[in-house]
């Protein structure tokens, strides 16, 4: 670890009127991701082994998600078209109200205006996914 570097973080959440579980399934389906991650995939998805390769905006990227499990943690691995390892932290957790998505976003290798373009793509992601999940029936 690097103490020069000073890495911000924020969290950006959303509730889903949908079950945990639900949101957890449709989230982490690479399938899905061009349908409410415009932020990451802005196409579908090619799978290579326990990577997905995507054309985001920012180029293409590979993500690496954790192995599938029963907790909804969705954290996974980007690396940039630089290189560069982003750590993207993310929970589904049980809500009153259905679901909340929790993302954490850090700043890295992002001004401070392109951190805060970040944060509000993660937002709108976030709406997005909420969306899609909510107009399905049950």
């Amino acid at each position: 670890m690097n103490p020069e570097l000073v890495v911000a973080s924020r969290h950006v959440s959303r509730v889903i009127g949908r079950t945990p579980e639900e949101v957890y399934e449709f989230a982490v389906n690479p399938a899905n991701l061009p349908r409410w991650a415009a932020g990451l995939a802005n196409s579908p998805v090619t799978i290579d082994g326990d990577r997905l390769i995507a054309e985001s905006p920012m180029g293409q990227v590979t993500v690496r998600f954790v192995p599938h499990n029963d907790l909804g943690v969705l954290d996974h691995d980007v690396t940039l078209p630089s290189g560069t390892v982003v750590n993207n932290p993310v929970r589904v957790l049980s809500h009153p109200n259905g679901a909340e998505i929790l993302f954490t976003v850090r700043q890295i290798e992002l001004s401070d205006e392109e951190f805060e373009r970040d944060l509000a793509t993660v937002a709108d992601d976030l709406t997005r996914l909420a969306e899609v999940l909510e107009a399905q029936s049950s």
